[in-house]
């Protein structure tokens, strides 16, 4: 409906003008931060409004979810991310389904996707007869994935303890159909966001200095904050942010 689509375009445009400022603050550049639009739960249609308003990047949370949408949403020339936990017996599909995977949290995961997009990328140079040489050509590319950092170590969450990161670094640059890109972290959720603000300056921190031990050119991306907090998140670093409810609105309960 035209409503939905006003709407979604003008909490777009809040959501740009609170990066610019929060950008401004911190001496940067609103245009070198990569707006995620985290479409979970939220119907096809939504996505493409959003997409039609010129976010180029989604985020979803579960495998099975983005399985529902993607046929209906193939036009779209976007990049599709997966931010939730990926479970071992969903590898496969996702290494078929999503550019890049932000939640890798552990050596096994990463030797799991490293197999499943070598098989990927052996069938796609069978010949395009199949597929399409484009669809070849992405079959053929490495695997963009971010590090999952557990920020904070008292909640049952997923992602990668601070004592195990650079082992889980120095693996995924093993695998050769893989391409580490960065870092990825959930702080704990507070009401004041300036709360959080030691947890993004710790993820920085932390990649900071495994730039330094593995090479910078590895580890360009931070992607951090998201609806509540995302402004702190652009003053202490984050390359990329995943926001969801300021962009799409509240969740519908069940």
């Amino acid at each position: 409906m035209r409503s939905e689509i006003s709407t979604v375009a003008a909490n777009l445009a809040s959501v740009r003008e609170r990066m610019v400022r929060a950008a401004s603050r911190a001496g940067r550049r609103a245009e070198d931060i990569t707006l995620i639009g985290v479409s979970k739960v939220h119907p096809a249609e939504r996505i493409r409004d959003l997409y039609e308003a010129g976010v180029r990047h989604f985020g979803e949370n579960r495998v099975q979810e983005w399985e529902s949408k993607r046929a209906s949403l193939a036009d779209l020339s976007a990049t599709w991310h997966l931010i939730g936990h990926l479970q071992s017996n969903k590898v496969a599909r996702a290494a078929r389904l999503f550019h890049t995977i932000d939640s890798v949290d552990s050596i096994a995961l990463a030797e799991r996707l490293q197999r499943a997009k070598k098989e990927f990328s052996t069938e796609g140079t069978k010949g395009t007869e199949k597929s399409g040489e484009s669809e070849s050509a992405a079959m053929e590319a490495r695997l963009r994935v971010l590090l999952e950092v557990k920020l904070d170590p008292e909640a049952a969450k997923s992602g990668v303890s601070e004592e195990e990161l650079p082992r889980l670094v120095q693996a995924v640059l093993r695998q050769p159909h893989l391409e580490l890109r960065g870092l990825m972290g959930v702080p704990p959720y507070f009401e004041d966001a300036e709360e959080v603000r030691p947890f993004f300056w710790r993820l920085r921190e932390l990649r900071d200095s495994l730039r330094v031990q593995f090479g910078a050119g590895n580890l360009p991306v931070l992607s951090m904050g998201m609806s509540h907090d995302f402004e702190v998140a652009i003053e202490e670093g984050a390359t990329e942010i995943r926001v969801g409810t300021a962009l799409f609105g509240e969740r519908k309960k069940d």
